[in-house]
């Protein structure tokens, strides 16, 4: 029977049936609660996919991804609550109300203007659910992604910054903000500072055009890769990080840089 359905539809008819008596145990059990952690980490992956311009791994990894709103859908559809037809429509219905100068005879000039069409087409939506400007944020969001959406929701209703130069000075009084609680050595003193600047430094670049959290996974990675050139440096040589120096270690670490600013070959 599933080897007749292609597609989308085979793929709804494999899971329903690994759901179904006689499945797979594993997939029976599984709730909307316990899917939480896995629809996270596969949106990850896809990330992950995307950054190491690999497509066949892209194309895997989206499947992956893809499986985890099926899945959500076969247990809604078993306990009577909603369908994946359900589902599509609801999107489907969705992009075409929010884009009125594609399916209907608005029109816009510029992607920013798109935005903020969105935006009021779908406060629209919500009507007075949502008093404020800040809500509709995911709690659970990584805080540099959450920061980023906040600031941007307050700028949109007028409340930010003129000029990129006004950030950076904020970055910098909060910079020193928290040099000044440092000397006091209150834990709940210096965490608020530093709070304050990361939230600042969101600012900057969000009037930057960057993405906080890109920068820093990005920043991560390089950090990762520079490490391991020392480790492997010093493995080979038959010694652990642990018995070098600090000034052995920043050599290494020079080292590393410049090899990623030369180009292989």
């Amino acid at each position: 029977m599933t080897e007749e359905k292609k597609g989308f539809d085979r793929l709804m008819t494999i899971m329903r049936q690994l759901r179904a008596p006689g499945g797979c145990p594993w997939d029976a059990e599984q709730s909307h609660e316990s899917l939480r952690r896995y629809l996270i980490e596969e949106a990850y992956e896809v990330i992950e996919a995307i950054d190491a311009n690999d497509p066949e791994l892209l194309k895997e990894e989206l499947g992956d991804l893809l499986l985890q709103p099926v899945f959500h859908a076969a247990i809604a559809e078993e306990k009577g609550t909603f369908t994946m037809d359900e589902v599509l429509e609801a999107i489907c219905d969705k992009l075409i109300r929010r884009h009125p100068h594609v399916f209907g005879e608005q029109r816009v000039k510029s992607a920013a203007e798109q935005v903020e069409n969105w935006e009021r087409i779908k406060k629209g939506e919500k009507g007075e659910e949502r008093k404020s400007a800040l809500a509709g944020v995911p709690p659970h969001m990584p805080a540099l992604m959450k920061a980023q959406k906040i600031t941007e929701k307050a700028a949109r209703v007028g409340f930010d910054w003129e000029h990129v130069d006004q950030v950076f000075a904020k970055v910098l009084e909060e910079l020193h903000e928290l040099e000044e609680t440092m000397v006091t050595r209150d834990q709940a003193r210096m965490e608020a500072e530093l709070g304050d600047l990361l939230f600042a430094i969101v600012n900057l670049g969000r009037f930057l055009s960057l993405d906080p959290e890109q920068a820093l996974g990005k920043t991560i990675a390089r950090f990762a890769q520079r490490f391991a050139h020392v480790e492997e440096t010093l493995r080979a040589a038959g010694r652990q990080m642990k018995e070098a120096t600090l000034e052995e270690m920043d050599l290494l670490w020079e080292e590393a840089k410049e090899k990623e600013r030369t180009p292989a070959g």
